[in-house]
């Protein structure tokens, strides 16, 4: 009995790893327990920073208006320079408790799940 099969074998390391890696673009994600957990912590210590950084920020905006008045970079007067410090100011002083409770009620509703997802996983 005569074997005509031909076997024909070509590979290539660094080809087999650029088509994985194009291949795993194109593949559905799964996301595991721990990516999950990982997301939801960033989540929490992220919480409340871009509003509080919003109204801190608009409050120096204001604040440095009061402070060309009173330098006189846009002429007026001194009555001008007190009233947007004034005002800048109170709207800067509630950005840190701003943050702090947008961060709080976000770890209170936030904690349930981040526990819950942190025992299945040490579990496993």
């Amino acid at each position: 009995m005569e074997n005509n099969q031909v076997f024909t074998y070509r590979y290539s390391a660094a080809q087999n790893r650029e088509v994985e890696r194009i291949r795993e673009k194109y593949l559905p994600r799964e996301e595991s327990r721990l990516e999950l957990l990982r997301k939801l912590d960033r989540r929490v210590q992220s919480a409340g920073m871009i509003e509080g950084l919003t109204v801190g920020v608009v409050g120096c905006l204001i604040f440095g208006i009061g402070m060309c008045f009173g330098l006189g970079v846009f002429g007026g007067g001194n009555w001008l320079a007190i009233l947007f410090g004034v005002l800048g100011t109170a709207v800067m002083l509630p950005a840190y408790p701003l943050y702090r409770r947008i961060a709080r009620k976000t770890r209170e509703a936030l904690t349930p799940e981040i526990l819950r997802l942190s025992e299945e996983i040490m579990r496993s």
